[in-house]
């Protein structure tokens, strides 16, 4: 097992969603992915509308398919996929850019209560930063470092190697990391949640 995916102990664990709650972000521990999809959907109102970022982590838990397939939420990736790329590009970055949710997955959670996310193109990270009222992730606790700096090294040694393999395999060509979002604090009280599990999730 890489040192990449190993679980923290519970002190650990405790000691990160505290910090995370200081720096304005709701943070909350599960045992398991079921309890996770509970929280999840939980949270969501029905007939939300809500984009599913791409996320090995949702699905794994079947938190994506529920979204775009059961009916119960205004699935904007579903939306996009009926869209034409040539003729209606600005309308479907903007949709993108600004649901009322967004629901993703994150690289690295810092014990002091930071959070890194690793991107491409950069297509989730406006909703996650301002765009959206309402975000969500889901998050394996084997994603908790210790700072910043470990926070950027599981990007580059552990996330992109993985993210290039499944690349390949979806889209046929591999990936990079061309941009990367630290937040250090939220200042919009109760608009990020994210739940911890205690579970090797994604990567």
């Amino acid at each position: 097992m890489s040192k990449w995916d190993k679980l923290p102990n519970q002190e650990t664990i405790n000691k990160t969603v505290e910090a995370l709650a200081a720096n304005g972000i709701n943070a909350k521990f599960v045992q398991n992915g079921e309890e996770a999809r509970k929280e999840v959907f939980a949270l969501i109102p029905k007939g939300a509308e809500i984009m599913n970022m791409t996320s090995v982590t949702l699905d794994t838990l079947g938190i994506a398919q529920e979204i775009v397939e059961s009916g119960r939420y205004n699935s904007v990736r579903k939306k996009l996929t009926s869209m034409d790329k040539d003729t209606q590009g600005l309308a479907m970055l903007k949709l993108g850019a600004a649901p009322e949710w967004v629901i993703g997955s994150i690289h690295a959670i810092t014990e002091d209560g930071h959070v890194l996310i690793a991107s491409q193109g950069g297509s989730q990270l406006p909703a996650y930063v301002f765009g959206s009222a309402h975000v969500i992730w889901v998050a394996g606790a084997q994603k908790i470092v210790k700072n910043n700096d470990e926070g950027i090294k599981r990007i580059y040694e552990h996330c992109l190697p993985l993210e290039i393999e499944r690349a390949k395999k979806v889209y046929g060509k591999g990936s990079s990391v061309n941009k990367i979002l630290i937040i250090d604090k939220e200042v919009k009280q109760n608009r990020i949640d994210l739940i911890i599990v205690g579970e090797v999730l994604g990567f």
